[in-house]
């Protein structure tokens, strides 16, 4: 039986995560997990988001047109990330979540560390055909064993220096197309409840208007302030994996 504080916190979560959808074009969507993880558990949680994800994508890609996507970069993204998610969903019985969160984690705030040492410039890299296809089979493999394929892709994408469409643009991209091959594996994996279904259902109506907000904001950003925010909410993304990984073991 679903009562209003369960439907009130999942509401919360995924608007949450429309939100950074629409301001970020995805990656950060860990950012809005603990609400649902108040509520109900990790797999469910996985099977209520794997669909609204999809709805998430369709509603953003109004947002983030063609002329939006590097697609040089795709092309060296994408066929890594299909792996990736081969991988996770082939062994996601048997890999050690816990052990692929804080890895990531640490990864991740060393990244971001060094780069807020070095002032929070941003000093474009080459392209690099083996980092892209590095980024594109971990965000697979996270995003179906940890829940967050963010921090690959976006320490490979802010790397690249680029103008702050291109990036939320790709990056939505990369993950509709994610998305689109993980919902099937995640809803056979956690096999949603009747009461996931009713919840699903009640998220549908909030997700554009989150979504339209987050883009409002990624309007009002400059370049530079949109990468500050992108590195701390990988910072933030990075301590929720260490704190799941850290805490499985611990519990």
């Amino acid at each position: 039986m679903l009562d209003a504080g369960t439907i009130l916190l999942t509401l919360s979560g995924v608007f949450v995560i429309a939100f950074m959808k629409g301001g970020f074009g995805g990656g950060f969507a860990i950012v809005g997990i603990p609400l649902l993880a108040l509520v109900m558990d990790p797999f469910q949680a996985g099977a209520l988001l794997a669909p609204l994800f999809v709805v998430m994508d369709v509603v953003a890609l109004r947002y983030w047109s063609p002329s939006t996507w590097s697609k040089v970069d795709l092309k060296l993204l994408l066929p890594g990330l299909l792996v990736g998610i081969a991988i996770g969903t082939i062994v996601l019985d048997h890999l050690d979540a816990r052990a692929v969160s804080i890895a990531m984690a640490v990864i991740t705030l060393t990244f971001a560390a060094m780069w807020f040492r070095k002032g929070g410039t941003i000093k474009p890299k080459p392209r690099s055909t083996p980092k892209a296809i590095a980024a594109g089979v971990g965000s697979g493999i996270t995003t179906m064993v940890a829940h967050s394929g963010g921090p690959p892709l976006a320490l490979y994408m802010l790397g690249l220096g680029l103008p702050k469409a291109i990036y939320a643009g790709t990056t939505s991209l990369f993950f509709t197309a994610g998305n689109l091959v993980k919902v099937v594996p995640w809803l056979w994996v956690a096999q949603p409840s009747a009461a996931t279904w009713v919840l699903m259902g009640l998220s549908l109506p909030i997700i554009p208007f989150g979504v339209w907000l987050g883009w409002r904001l990624h309007e009002r950003l400059d370049q530079a302030q949109l990468y500050r925010l992108c590195y701390l909410l990988l910072c933030v993304t990075a301590l929720k994996l260490l704190w799941d990984g850290v805490s499985g073991y611990l519990g």
